[in-house]
């Protein structure tokens, strides 16, 4: 086979057709559109009214295994999909995040999909595109300056600097940045505390954002942000501080979804961005609710695997948009199941190790517990699982043949997928299996209610998505815990933030590790999102560069076309 073309080369090789022929292609009247240039419109969230008497669509998630470093494709599986079914007659839309430029010009690189299975264009999604990260960054830090302002004014709140939780953000990767010190300098600088700043992407107003149903909803989520603790331990709000109103005019325009284009034209809404191993990892709920009366098929992905951005969506995201989904889509590869075999190591940056790249289906049938997990636990939500193996040059007939027998084994349906490298062609088999498991009765259950308690819902998350045996509460968590359930936070859902590289806490432990503890570190509330988080290891919500970030190598040719960016 001949190289691919990058994946920038193959984007800008591809004829784009006006967004106004895409939004027709979805049903989106002209009067609902909002245009940033050609070939990227906004769309305004009254479309979803204008919509609703359509029927909705067969709700489909695209999830995966545990991954390795490098990721295993989710994106460009849910794109290829979509491109397969379109050549199967059905109308799509795809619903998927917006890339942190953090990661762009860190060592992951874009977020567009691959080959010929991309969303374009691809150089405005992956930098910048309508600025609603920027906009989330605004109004993020803008709630910050307020919350120094009003300490340094006089502190009628009687907020207590020592316990403010409230950071700052910025869309960049940046170490530098992860723990400073505000307010030095000369008495009118400031009140001087310990502070420090996040990703955008870890933003709770980012997760607020992606959860808010309509432009209400956004706002009265707004004022709910909890931002610190008064000396007399009670919560103080984004309302307390008047800075709600603000933020949400700042925020205005990005709660409306972008429509963009894949290479074969099938529409495409990019919306949001949350990390999907400490917030909710996945699109916005009114991408989805517009979406889903737009096509025959909505496809939708989900951070990381399916005990990350999976358990996110099926606990948080689905209870909010009330959406019910009809299948998930398990993205599955060799390399990954190699590496759960734990005789390999993959590290971003760095070339595949060769041996890796041998046949030896001796290795995928030693890495495949973790698959047998994932499928348990997408079986567990009342929802028909379809293994995607997303095929590599690399791969080996005999290694897929593997993954076929454990899969079909366990009752799930199974498809090779070559959309890479041949568009929605390549993904025809995928898209016949997922209409297949579309049909498929489903009992959709969560893995808690709502009722429960705190600590019962991290257990059960625990034991039902993680394959623990137990949770374990640290001194400092059990005090939270109680203080939260006082505060009213006790109906809640829970997300557990923990490394996304393991079904465990800890990311040495690969394959589907059991007779382990989740150690509960600290708990924290996003009041304004609507959850209770715990931390469970060392999560960091700003990311470093590495020695050589894609930044290097990203740059201008002498045409003012983009380089680089991949």
């Amino acid at each position: 086979m001949s190289p691919l073309p990058t994946d920038l080369e193959i984007a800008q090789q591809t004829p784009l057709k006006p967004i106004d022929d895409i939004a027709q292609r979805a049903g989106i009247a002209p009067e609902h559109l909002e245009h940033y240039g050609r070939h990227v419109a906004k769309v305004s969230l009254d479309a979803i009214k204008a919509k609703a008497d359509q029927p909705a669509a067969n709700y489909v998630l695209i999830t995966a295994i545990t991954p390795t470093p490098l990721g295993e494709g989710k994106t460009t599986t849910a794109v290829g999909l979509a491109q397969g079914l379109e050549l199967l007659g059905k109308k799509t839309m795809l619903a998927l995040r917006q890339p942190s430029m953090g990661p762009v010009f860190g060592i992951k690189g874009g977020a567009a999909g691959g080959g010929y299975s991309q969303v374009l264009p691809m150089e405005s999604l992956n930098l910048h595109l309508t600025g609603d990260f920027h906009a989330v960054t605004a109004a993020h830090n803008l709630l910050a300056a307020m919350l120094d302002n009003h300490i340094y004014q006089g502190n009628a709140l009687d907020i207590d600097p020592q316990r403010v939780s409230w950071r700052r953000v910025l869309d960049m990767n940046d170490r530098a940045l992860r723990n400073v010190v505000v307010g030095l300098g000369a008495p009118e600088d400031g009140v001087p505390r310990q502070s420090g700043f996040d990703i955008t992407a870890a933003s709770e107003v980012m997760v607020i954002l992606a959860l808010a149903t309509d432009l209400r909803d956004l706002r009265g989520r707004l004022g709910r942000i909890v931002v610190g603790y008064t000396h007399a331990g009670q919560p103080v709000t984004a309302e307390d501080l008047k800075a709600a109103g603000a933020m949400a005019v700042i925020l205005k325009d990005a709660l409306k979804p972008n429509l963009l284009q894949t290479t074969e034209h099938s529409p495409a809404l990019i919306h949001a961005g949350p990390f999907g191993n400490i917030a909710t990892g996945n699109s916005s709920v009114v991408a989805d609710l517009l979406g889903s009366r737009c096509a025959e098929y909505l496809l939708t992905e989900a951070g990381f695997g399916s005990d990350m951005g999976g358990e996110r969506f099926f606990n948080v995201k689905c209870r909010v948009s009330g959406l019910t989904p009809d299948a998930a889509v398990l993205v599955v590869t060799v390399r990954a199941l190699k590496a759960h075999s734990g005789r390999y190591r993959i590290v971003a940056g760095k070339p595949l190790p060769a041996e890796l790249l041998a046949e030896n289906p001796d290795d995928v049938r030693a890495g495949a517990d973790n698959l047998r997990k994932h499928i348990e636990i997408v079986r567990g939500f009342g929802v028909a699982p379809v293994v995607a193996i997303n095929a590599f040059p690399s791969d080996h007939a005999s290694e897929h043949a593997v993954i076929r027998e454990i899969a079909e084994g366990l009752g799930a349906r199974v498809a090779v997928s070559t959309h890479v490298a041949e568009g929605g062609k390549g993904a025809l088999a995928l898209a016949e299996a997922v209409m297949a498991a579309c049909q498929d009765p489903t009992q959709f259950c969560p893995t808690y209610d709502l009722g429960d308690d705190l600590k019962t819902k991290l257990d059960k998350v625990a034991r039902k998505v993680y394959g623990a045996d137990r949770i374990e509460l640290s001194s400092a968590a059990r005090k939270q815990l109680k203080g939260f359930e006082a505060l009213g936070y006790g109906q809640f859902p829970v997300v557990i933030a923990k490394t996304h590289l393991s079904l465990s806490s800890d990311p040495k432990r690969r394959g589907a590790p059991t007779g382990w503890t989740l150690p509960v570190r600290e708990l924290r509330v996003a009041a304004g999102a609507g959850y209770v988080y715990a931390i469970c290891g060392d999560m960091r919500t700003m990311p470093a560069l590495g020695a050589h970030p894609s930044a290097e190598k990203i740059d201008l040719d002498e045409q003012g076309r983009v380089v680089g960016l991949f």
